[in-house]
């Protein structure tokens, strides 16, 4: 049975969740935030990409077009929407969609705008929906469209903006309604990162906070970092606690493995939540399928949490599947788990997995 005390359920205590802390690890260490687009890690699609857009855009002296990332938490559509800026040689003003509770909000952001100015706002997709449609125009036409007074003696009229560029940040891109999907010209989608190239990202981190780590240590730390760049700088600067406490101040792989197991973080960069989702699965409806909005009440969690949190690493890692039915604990979640999987067809979860992306695909 899964068992509630195996985990905090206080998120402040998630060491491993990319969605929180964002502000608290910024205020820390500002610095290990790339600048440019050289120094920018990972993504390379996007980033090749957007190296074409900006220099098009910077030669026919236009702003960039509007540029949608979407995404996992923590996989840096922020830090690459001031590099954005940066690279345009304007000014960024942030901001995040429930912030913008009305639309006289967005339209004071709006004008105070500069030409070729960007404005970045994070989780997009939770918009007032008065606020969005002010967008549309906005967007399109760089003009807002106002109404003075009430009744007969009401009027309208169109306030012009000057040129800007929009990068919206949202992690549920299903969410935005398809007007204002469409008037983004530039859509990226950011993957989880891999081993090799989280590897790079802590071994700069360790460079710039004057940290000593050997080579072990930064593998170990890339693999059990759950694909995210925040949970990898999370990770290096709480095992950097443990090896000035505990140790000498350098970081090998003794201090990394005892730090790791003290914060609850197996080989697979699994922690308590994780592992109680996968024994749910698995103890309780014997590798499923089961729904997630069953898995959410069972655990106490919201379903948001799971879905963009816990399910997109599990997914990675090959220890959950998505099917048609509901979520079914891989052979290696039974493995991992400690227990013995049934004799299933493998075959058969593979084929329902194809069926469920290719209406996915369909459905977009």
């Amino acid at each position: 049975m899964v068992n509630k005390t195996d985990h905090d359920t206080d998120k402040e205590q998630r060491i491993v969740d990319p969605a929180i802390g964002r502000f608290e690890d910024d205020r820390a260490d500002p610095g290990l935030r790339p600048r440019t687009l050289a120094e920018y890690i990972g993504q390379k699609n996007v980033t090749e990409n957007l190296k074409v857009f900006i220099e098009a855009a910077k030669g026919r002296r236009e702003p960039l077009d509007h540029v949608l990332f979407y995404g996992p938490p923590g996989l840096g559509k922020t830090t690459l929407a001031s590099i954005i800026a940066a690279e345009l040689g304007v000014d960024i003003r942030i901001t995040s969609g429930p912030a913008i509770e009305r639309a006289a909000d967005l339209a004071a952001l709006l004008t105070n705008l500069k030409e070729g100015d960007v404005l970045f706002i994070d989780e997009v997709h939770r918009l007032n929906r008065t606020a969005e449609e002010i967008l549309y125009s906005a967007m399109e036409d760089y003009v807002i469209d106002m109404i003075v007074g009430k009744g007969p003696s009401a009027r309208s009229y169109r306030l012009p903006l000057p040129g800007f560029t929009l990068i919206g940040a949202t992690t549920r891109a299903g969410n935005l309604s398809a007007p204002l999907r469409d008037r983004f010209g530039v859509i990226s989608k950011f993957e989880l990162y891999t081993p090799k190239e989280l590897e790079l990202i802590i071994r700069r981190s360790a460079r710039l906070l004057g940290i000593d780590i050997d080579e072990d240590s930064l593998k170990e730390l890339s693999s059990r970092s759950r694909g995210t760049p925040r949970v990898a700088n999370r990770l290096l600067k709480r095992v950097r606690d443990f090896a000035q406490v505990q140790g000498e101040g350098r970081i090998d792989s003794g201090i990394t493995d005892n730090a790791l197991r003290a914060l609850g973080i197996d080989k697979k960069g699994l922690e308590g939540l994780d592992r109680d989702i996968l024994r749910l699965i698995i103890e309780r409806f014997g590798g499923g399928p089961v729904g997630i909005d069953t898995i959410a009440a069972s655990i106490g969690e919201e379903r948001v949490t799971i879905e963009d949190v816990y399910e997109p690493y599990l997914l990675q890692a090959g220890l959950l599947h998505r099917t048609p039915k509901g979520r079914v604990a891989s052979r290696d979640a039974w493995l991992w788990i400690g227990l013995e999987p049934p004799s299933v067809d493998e075959k058969t979860v593979q084929t329902q997995m194809s069926l469920f992306e290719a209406e996915e695909e369909a459905g977009q």
